[in-house]
């Protein structure tokens, strides 16, 4: 008997093939990307499909002339990001995730994580491309992590952590949440005492913004970072000398009043700092 999702295939294989094709391209990524999450196996047809991954990154390189000086437009920016979005899933796809490492895929994605333009086509290209490195550190897996410390995802992450839009900001800090959360993580950004205080640094000015505009869905994963870090005995001896003061007081409490879980976060912090009783 058929699967389910079997009468959809008939219709994603033109698809695919349209992608390298240059005159079908654009209209085959749009419909892809607007179809994705209805192919189980969209990813690895996407990868074992031949030439596919080849145009998908001629899309991304294409535009790299257009990012410095940054003369970006809107169509080309939701025409890459169509690209991305099909690269996400090879990203996601449990048989296509390790592949798609190993062919340092994401390091074509640097260059766009490293503009700084605050125009609308830069900020959706940077979002986007933001969320294959966030689906990347969703699946747990310490490929993934040891893969992004050996480059420079850190510091692109940390500088739009300061600088990028609300979600943006969000993502990234998600995205430096779960390489902390592993072991091999959290100990590479403890190991020296500029990596520690280039991240704490971040989070200190990021609390510092959220005093006047208060977002819980972005303190959420500051505090969850934070609580990591504390985990390190030379992070949490340093913690108690940097962490802000909005994080120790009631600064926050009327933002955070409806959220169990980041309270329990903070009181666990602060005692992992010294500053409260047991939480228990």
């Amino acid at each position: 008997m058929a699967e389910p999702g079997a009468p959809l295939e008939p219709a994603l294989f033109p698809l695919v093939l349209q992608l390298t094709n240059p005159d079908q391209r654009e209209a085959a990524l749009l419909e892809l990307s607007k179809k994705r999450e209805a192919f189980s196996d969209l990813a690895p047809i996407l990868w074992h499909s031949f030439g596919t991954v080849s145009a998908l990154l001629q899309e991304i390189i294409s535009i790299y002339p257009m990012l410095s000086p940054p003369t970006l437009t809107a169509h080309a920016s939701n025409r890459v990001c169509n690209a991305l979005a099909l690269l996400q899933c090879v990203a996601s796809h449990q048989e296509t995730r390790g592949l798609f490492l190993s062919a340092h895929i994401p390091l074509y994605l640097y260059p766009f994580l490293n503009t700084v333009s605050k125009n609308r086509p830069f900020e959706y290209l940077r979002l986007t491309s933001l969320g294959v490195i966030g689906a990347l550190v969703k699946m747990d897996d310490s490929e993934v992590i040891n893969f992004l410390l050996q480059t420079e995802i850190i510091p692109l992450c940390l500088r739009i952590m300061e600088t990028g839009s609300e979600l943006s900001k969000t993502v990234a800090t998600f995205i430096v949440q779960k390489i902390l959360l592993d072991e091999m993580g959290l100990n590479y950004i403890c190991a020296t005492a500029e990596r520690f205080y280039a991240v704490s640094t971040v989070l200190s000015n990021m609390v510092a913004v959220l005093v006047e505009q208060p977002s819980v869905r972005l303190l959420k994963h500051i505090v969850r970072c934070y609580l990591r870090l504390s985990d390190n005995l030379r992070a949490r001896e340093a913690l108690r000398q940097c962490l802000p003061d909005s994080l120790r007081d009631k600064t926050f409490g009327n933002a955070l009043k409806d959220d169990v879980t980041v309270n329990r976060w903070l009181t666990q912090l602060l005692f992992n700092i010294g500053e409260n009783q047991s939480p228990s």
